[in-house]
């Protein structure tokens, strides 16, 4: 009899531990990542984190583009490149086929009234479709915003069914840092297609919660935890670390002093999407303003825009969790 009891107690909370590692798909939230995986590979980090992630419902994976002198690729097909390489981590992820990955443009929009129709834009249109303003699509985004400007164009229906976390664009005077030495004074990502960022900012009602440059730059990682805690768990842990040393040598090859860290820029599209608390759900480690969103003007530079509609914009970001989920997950995944 008490090997019977001793049985159902063991498989209740088996069950019960099975639950709460992976969420009834009612309460998950629906992504899609639009990322330039042919380039900074903080982008393959990030999306080995997101597909670990319990909380989420990845509806897609979209391939993004760079810009034309890319020091990255030399390839020209740059959103086809990516999806080769999203569908690499799924593959060493053993999850190949199971996430849809299409390519959105291969270059950025030439103008505000010009989108550059692609798979990707509209696989963000068709399933923010499927959405509501209450319960959204997250569009996580970790380079030119050309596809979800595309999208707005192609139906600015969606607008209200679409909350963008963005990583990019330059920082905002008085909140967060100063800009870094040496700084451009437009930001790379907004950079590789500024009339999308006009799309987005100007045009659209797209809610956004938007990384600026000083807020990525927190993002920090030795390249010691990377050959430690990265590279020794599974195949894709060293996948990552074999991909970020190749780019730091790279770097190097053009005079870059890299040193002993690397930043993971993309990662906090994880953090704010997946690692959110259950109560008053929001990513509450983090911290962030409201304001106005900008205008952005022609040559990418921000000009005051009163009405503006308020966006987020975040200046504190909770590394702790993020890099320490990131290793937990790892660590569970490997055998």
């Amino acid at each position: 009899m008490k090997k019977i009891i001793l049985f159902f107690v063991l498989a209740i909370g088996g069950f019960c531990m099975a639950q709460a590692a992976s969420p009834n798909t009612k309460t998950k939230v629906k992504v899609v990542v639009d990322n330039d995986f042919c380039g900074d590979p903080d982008g393959l980090f990030q999306l080995v984190h997101q597909l670990l992630c319990t909380t989420c419902d990845i509806r897609g994976i979209v391939g993004g583009h760079l810009s034309a002198n890319a020091g990255f690729t030399n390839r020209s097909d740059q959103a086809t490149e990516s999806c080769e390489k999203a569908r690499k981590v799924l593959q060493l992820m053993g999850r190949e086929g199971t996430i849809k990955v299409v390519p959105g443009a291969e270059k950025g929009m030439e103008a505000v009234n010009k989108p550059a129709d692609s798979e990707g834009a509209r696989l963000i249109v068709d399933e923010a479709k499927q959405c509501t303003q209450d319960k959204p699509l997250l569009v996580l985004c970790g380079a030119s915003l050309t596809n979800i400007a595309t999208a707005h164009l192609i139906d600015p229906s969606i607008d209200d069914k679409i909350v963008l976390i963005w990583i990019g664009g330059q920082e905002y005077t008085g909140v967060g840092s100063y800009p870094p030495p040496g700084y451009s004074r437009v930001e790379y990502n907004l950079n590789l297609c500024i009339p999308a960022a006009q799309v987005v900012f100007n045009q659209s009602r797209i809610r956004i919660w938007q990384v600026p440059r000083n807020a990525y730059r927190l993002c920090l990682y030795g390249l010691d935890e990377v050959a430690t805690k990265v590279a020794t768990h599974g195949k894709v842990g060293r996948y990552l670390y074999d991909s970020l040393m190749q780019t730091v040598g790279k770097c190097e090859d053009f005079g870059l002093r890299m040193g002993e860290t690397y930043i993971l820029g993309d990662s906090p599209l994880v953090l704010l999407s997946a690692l959110q608390t259950g109560f008053e759900q929001d990513p509450s480690s983090s911290f962030y303003v409201n304001m106005s969103a900008p205008h952005i003007n022609d040559d990418g530079s921000y000009a005051f825009n009163h009405e503006g509609r308020s966006i987020r914009v975040y200046y504190q970001l909770d590394q702790r969790l993020m890099f320490g989920d990131f290793e937990a997950k790892l660590l569970r995944m490997a055998p």
